[in-house]
């Protein structure tokens, strides 16, 4: 069974936004890696940020605090078992006295206002050694000051890991109201903690299936504005919309390529469906695949070379992938039960998946040749996996049943750590941005 463990290592401090506060270079440090068997998190000390502001100083150490212990990596100590309260970033620590307490790491800090910008100066210690493993700057604009809590946050995160963050992300869904035979379904977007929500469309027509682009500026979702469902694009800088292309017949399940520079989707004629793949700037659509089947659900490798797709070409739903060019396509899903919305990892290592079976949906990875199969979390009813961009989270959409609605949760690559998170309104088909620049 994977799992983590702890052990000194030598490592690198994260590169960051911020320019260097102190001379001195990272050194070894505490780090989390993945070894096997159980583990428990690392128990980390995150005294309050001192700030002339001290509500300000609160709220951000607040946040990263949240972060840290929903990645389920971290321990943070309650503020009352902490020999220290507020930090002190010009000074070194006390170790002993964390020591004696068991923290592995320690996280200093200081909050201001400048410029029309929130800094933060901040400093992680491996308490064990004694050692610094990197002071920084941080800084972001005043008008969302909750952003430098998830940059500190994914510096901590990469330090301690070896891997990138995923905090300073955001989420796109389709948010749920209305009564359950006639909801309202409004795309909408969130910080990944679910702060900051905002809708983004009015709910005249029903959205389905939003997908952030590469660069995390467009939107591809599936719009039912008019006769037939057809596929539009979301400028997020701007608000405005446009349609694809009309293809006069139903048009399904968008995805990007990871450059950006094509889109992979479904047209359905008939009783078929196959998958296409569009040059955004020539609008002249290829079709990759053909024959009475139904094939939907295209995800591109991070290279761009091959897409995985749900096919029921074999008789039920199963997972295949394929050239991004078309041709020849080898099927990888094998397990008991229907396989369906395959959705490659950032990282390229697994593939994440929907799976029904004995009566219940089951979200799971396996490996891009179907080997190493592993189900992370069972309900009566759950879809939608969506990457965090570090390859490690998992957001997807669960409905308890009854009179209830879906409700957003994550959990992480090894089954552990299952969350729901919080949304003003019954939410659905969730999409992770990547980290924001």
């Amino acid at each position: 069974m994977i799992a983590f463990s702890r052990r000194h290592a030598l490592k690198l401090g994260a590169a960051t936004m911020g320019a260097s506060l102190f001379a001195q270079p990272a050194a070894a440090l505490v780090k989390i890696v993945v070894t096997g068997g159980d583990f428990e998190p690392m128990p980390i000390g995150i005294p309050t940020f001192s700030s002339a502001d001290p509500q300000l100083g609160a709220e951000l150490t607040q946040i990263v605090i949240d972060n840290l212990r929903a990645s389920g990596l971290f321990a943070p100590y309650p503020v009352d078992q902490m020999p220290l309260k507020m930090g002190d970033v010009n000074h070194s620590p006390e170790f002993g006295a964390w020591r004696q307490l068991g923290a592995d790491a320690l996280v200093m800090g200081t909050v201001q206002r400048t410029g029309g910008q929130i800094r933060a100066d901040v400093r992680l210690w491996d308490v064990v050694a004694g050692e610094e493993g990197f002071g920084r700057s941080f800084a972001s604009s005043e008008t969302n000051k909750r952003r430098v809590a998830h940059i500190v946050s994914d510096a901590i995160y990469k330090t301690l890991t070896g891997e990138d963050g995923y905090f300073d992300t955001r989420v796109v869904y389709v948010a749920e109201s209305g009564p359950k035979a006639n909801r309202t379904k409004r795309l909408a977007i969130m910080d990944q903690d679910g702060a900051n929500n905002r809708y983004l469309t009015d709910g005249g027509s029903i959205v389905l299936t939003p997908r952030f682009s590469p660069n995390g500026n467009l939107l591809s979702y599936m719009n039912f504005s008019g006769d037939v469902p057809q596929i539009y694009l979301l400028d997020l800088s701007t608000g405005q919309q446009q349609r694809v292309a009309d293809f006069g017949k139903m048009t399904l399940s968008p995805r990007f390529s990871p450059d950006g520079s094509h889109l992979a989707f479904s047209v359905t004629t008939g009783a078929d469906t196959n998958l296409y793949l569009m040059n955004l700037q020539q609008r002249n659509p290829m079709q990759l695949t053909s024959g009475a089947s139904i094939n939907t659900s295209p995800s591109f490798s991070p290279d761009g070379q091959r897409i995985a797709f749900e096919s029921d070409r074999g008789g039920s739903q199963q997972i295949y992938v394929m050239s991004a060019q078309g041709g020849g396509a080898q099927r990888v899903s094998f397990g008991d039960g229907r396989y369906s919305t395959p959705v490659w990892s950032p990282k390229g290592d697994l593939i994440a998946f929907t799976k029904q079976k004995d009566g219940q949906f089951h979200i799971g990875t396996m490996r891009p040749d179907g080997s190493g199969e592993r189900v992370l979390a069972s309900s009566y009813l759950m879809e939608g996996p969506t990457w965090a961009p570090n390859g490690r989270v998992l957001m997807y959409f669960k409905d308890p049943g009854g009179d209830s609605g879906p409700q957003l949760h994550t959990i992480d690559v090894w089954g552990r750590n299952e969350r729901r998170i919080q949304t003003p309104t019954y939410a659905s088909d969730p999409t992770w941005s990547p980290l924001l620049g």
